[in-house]
């Protein structure tokens, strides 16, 4: 956002008075204090983002961010807990770490959705694990499991997954899929050596 324009005689009034005061009357609604506010502010705010952020272009669009979260909540701008430029700086420091796990969490979502695109088909993993056995029956065996017990067991061996990985990637607590995972793979033995699962 652009600093509005200020009146000249305002302005000189303005510029005797201190960041705190100008950041007080912002508060209260007053442009022509949050010309010298955003004079005082931006570079710092600036310079803090891109440290966090480090892409000038996201830090141009947070620096904005700040800058117009300033002026709407300037009424919350309390000088007897510290000065206006550490609470506009700490304003400026949430936004940054807010985009930078906003970030992280679209990476992680789109590494999940690549890999379950890179999985193998179903008739692939059988014939991965194909050891002297019928086709069928390994199909028939998997197939007999629960959905998350067969999901554990194919992200975890045919994936080589850990359990806290497969936990993550199914937003599953880790102790449910160590036990399902455990059920599962014994209910495949009783199947693939007995011929049947158990109930």
């Amino acid at each position: 956002m652009s600093p509005p324009d200020a009146d000249p005689d305002a302005a000189e009034q303005l510029a005797k008075l201190g960041l705190d005061e100008l950041m007080v009357l912002v508060g209260r609604g007053d442009q022509d204090a949050f010309v010298p506010v955003y004079a005082a502010v931006s570079g710092p705010v600036l310079g803090l983002v891109r440290r966090v952020l480090r892409d000038p272009a996201q830090s141009e669009e947070v620096t904005q961010d700040v800058l117009v979260e300033v002026w709407r909540t300037a009424g919350r701008f309390r000088p007897e807990q510290g000065s206006a430029l550490t609470w506009v700086l700490t304003l400026a420091h949430r936004r940054a770490v807010d985009r930078v796990r906003s970030s992280q969490a679209r990476t992680e979502r789109e590494r999940r959705v690549a890999l379950l695109e890179a999985a193998p088909p179903f008739d692939d993993v059988v014939e991965q694990v194909e050891t002297g056995l019928e086709q069928q029956q390994v199909r028939r065996c998997l197939q007999s499991l629960t959905e998350l017990q067969r999901e554990s067991v194919v992200l975890a061996y045919y994936h080589g997954l850990t359990y806290r990985e497969v936990a993550e990637f199914l937003s599953q607590p880790l102790g449910t899929v160590k036990a399902r995972m455990r059920d599962g793979l014994m209910r495949l033995r009783d199947c693939l050596y007995e011929g049947e699962v158990r109930p």
